[in-house]
């Protein structure tokens, strides 16, 4: 990423690309500021690369499985008293693009920060995003370039079709995610970002698997 900036520069015509490049910059500060304005609490919306965003109803696998992960997290966080946990309707306004993670999770620093009145939220230790057909490609490749450039410490990609759950870890030197492991429904998955959290992969899927985890967790 650190070569990007050489690169763009590396042509007499650079002058000109960065002067379009922050009139196009410009202009989605002008919309996403226009966006924030539009936004209300019964919608789900995100801002992305200078475009509004409207997500429409999730199937039920994708509900449940979101439900779960929130229960689990934010019941061992709020236990250990290691942060802050929020679901869906926190904006995360990150530089230039603003997202609501299915879960996320920040650390005592970051959530010591925020406020009862806060209405946009930093990036998070830990952002996790349940993949459906809508939102796949942006969980794949706009968020995961995003997240990664802003510090987001871990990443997951849980996939409720196949019962899967990819883990991403960063790269401090080269602030990319690296994959740590794709983890199967009989697996568990350790976090990184929040210290001793640690589930069965079924948790995330099955309802007594989503309880029994719970006990365990306490």
């Amino acid at each position: 990423m650190s070569e990007l900036p050489y690169q763009s520069l590396d042509t007499p015509k650079a002058p000109l690309i960065i002067q379009q490049a922050l009139v196009i910059l410009n202009d989605e500060h002008e919309k996403r500021q226009s966006f924030y304005e539009w936004l209300d609490d019964d919608m789900k919306a995100e801002f992305i690369n200078g475009e509004v965003v409207v997500h429409s109803p999730a199937l039920d696998r994708h509900t449940a499985a979101v439900g779960n992960l929130h229960r689990l997290l934010s019941t061992y966080v709020d236990f250990c008293d290691l942060g802050l946990v929020r679901m869906e309707k926190a904006l995360v306004e990150l530089t230039r693009n603003s997202y609501e993670p299915d879960v996320c999770f920040w650390g005592i620093t970051k959530a010591a920060a925020i406020s009862d009145d806060q209405l946009y939220y930093p990036a998070p230790d830990l952002a996790i995003e349940v993949l459906s057909k809508s939102t796949t490609k942006h969980d794949r490749e706009t968020k995961f370039e995003d997240y990664a450039a802003h510090g987001v410490a871990e990443y997951w990609l849980v996939d409720p079709i196949r019962h899967q759950v990819k883990q991403y870890r960063i790269d401090t030197d080269t602030t990319e995610y690296e994959l740590v492991a794709k983890f199967a429904i009989k697996e568990t998955v350790n976090s990184f970002a929040v210290a001793g959290f640690s589930i069965p992969v079924r948790a995330i899927f099955d309802k007594a698997a989503n309880l029994a985890a719970l006990r365990t967790l306490l």
